[in-house]
């Protein structure tokens, strides 16, 4: 029996895991109306939502409440988004809720998040496709109301950063019916004439309602398809549509928009102004340096003495050129001895020192008679002696 009995810990986190393993717990939206609610010193929220067949205890962290466009009030309608989980310590599940919609909200949420995955889907939102920023763009194009605060905040600061700066209005509802389809066509007539080197969409806060008109296909797919890079600046910081997705930047206010879209002249003044001075800093550290060199050289002894920079260079040469003259010398001496013991070798051999000698060399047709096979009767014979020679006619061959 004692298998099955548990501890309240391990039932709370059975229970707990269980929730947790079930999708349409961890995202759901619940309809109800508030009650007890209270926001903390530390900004997180607590209250219960009910109806006419129970209660459901909510909490709502600091981060989340933050981005609250109203302040929940007892007895109000709203829909709760979030995900529902057990509190182990008290064994009590509660929403935690990441969003408050006010009565009426819903259906625009689920609308809104319907078509973000569609056109997300569509690559629309991709990061490939967004166009970079012009850096110094002569002509802002405008697509706003013409009675807002946005148009005058985006005319007071580009001015204010650069007073040559040519702004284009085309003039537009930013909420309502046709409110979109006007956004659009605003942006496809700029792109059709080039009337612009970036543009800037937008208009200034508001409920989800007054934003929705950024919300909608149309615009959106205009932003996406501009040729002319698209700065988005709807609504304020905690605000997001589905246009600043598509546009290649988003400003929080449209007061930003125009500091990211308009080079601040003085700023790029003071800049250049600050590189001259850089340069011309560095350009007089230089020129100094390599006067300190010139000086340094003009009284170097390498200038003063130039034969010292070779003074080693010619000692060696010097030094060859008397071991090459040695060299012949001694290979001249070498050949002239074996020239004489080849000369003594020669003469030792010759003929003429035989001559000297007594003897004697008979030739007959300047052959050598070596035989009296070679004469016969009345031949005539030559006959070589140290001091000349002999001619005479055989009259007799004797043969042993």
């Amino acid at each position: 029996m004692a298998e099955n009995i548990y501890s309240v810990s391990q039932v709370n986190n059975f229970i707990k895991e269980l929730i947790d393993d079930d999708p349409v717990l961890r995202n759901i939206q619940v309809v109800g109306e508030i009650s007890n609610f209270k926001r903390y010193p530390s900004g997180h929220c607590y209250f219960t939502l009910k109806d006419a067949g129970g209660a459901m205890k909510c909490v709502m962290f600091k981060s989340r409440a933050f981005g609250l466009r109203f302040e929940p009030k007892n007895g109000e309608t709203v829909i709760a988004v979030g995900r529902i989980a057990v509190y182990e310590r008290d064994g009590v599940y509660q929403l935690y809720t990441d969003m408050l919609l006010q009565q009426g909200k819903g259906d625009l949420m689920q609308a809104y998040e319907q078509l973000k995955r569609k056109l997300e889907q569509a690559g629309l939102f991709a990061a490939e496709r967004k166009q970079a920023l012009p850096v110094n763009p002569r002509t802002i194009g405008i697509v706003t109301s013409p009675a807002g605060a946005a148009v005058r905040d985006i005319i007071t600061v580009s001015r204010r950063r650069n007073n040559g700066i040519k702004l284009l209005l085309y003039p537009v509802k930013v909420q309502g019916e046709g409110s979109a389809q006007e956004v659009a066509q605003a942006i496809k007539f700029f792109n059709k004439h080039k009337l612009a080197d970036v543009l800037i969409v937008g208009r200034g806060g508001g409920s989800m309602e007054d934003l929705w008109a950024f919300n909608e296909e149309v615009a959106v797919r205009a932003v996406a398809a501009s040729k002319i890079p698209v700065i988005s600046a709807v609504g304020h910081e905690t605000d997001f549509t589905l246009c600043d997705f598509a546009a290649d930047a988003r400003a929080a206010t449209p007061s930003q928009a125009a500091e990211m879209a308009v080079a601040d002249v003085e700023g790029y003044k003071q800049r250049v102004s600050f590189l001259l001075q850089r340069c011309t800093s560095l350009m007089q550290s230089r020129l100094a340096r390599e006067e300190h060199r010139l000086e340094a050289a003009a009284s170097s002894w390498a200038l003063r003495d130039p034969e010292r920079l070779f003074a080693h260079q010619l000692q060696r040469v010097d030094m060859a050129s008397q071991r090459l003259a040695d060299a012949m010398l001694h290979l001249e001496e070498q050949k002239q001895h074996a020239f004489a013991l080849a000369a003594a070798k020669l003469d030792g051999i010759s003929p003429l020192a035989v001559l000297g000698r007594g003897y004697s060399v008979t030739q007959k047709d300047y052959a050598v008679i070596r035989s009296t096979q070679q004469v016969t009767w009345g031949d005539e014979i030559v006959t070589t002696v140290e001091d000349g020679t002999i001619t005479s006619v055989v009259q007799q061959v004797e043969r042993r």
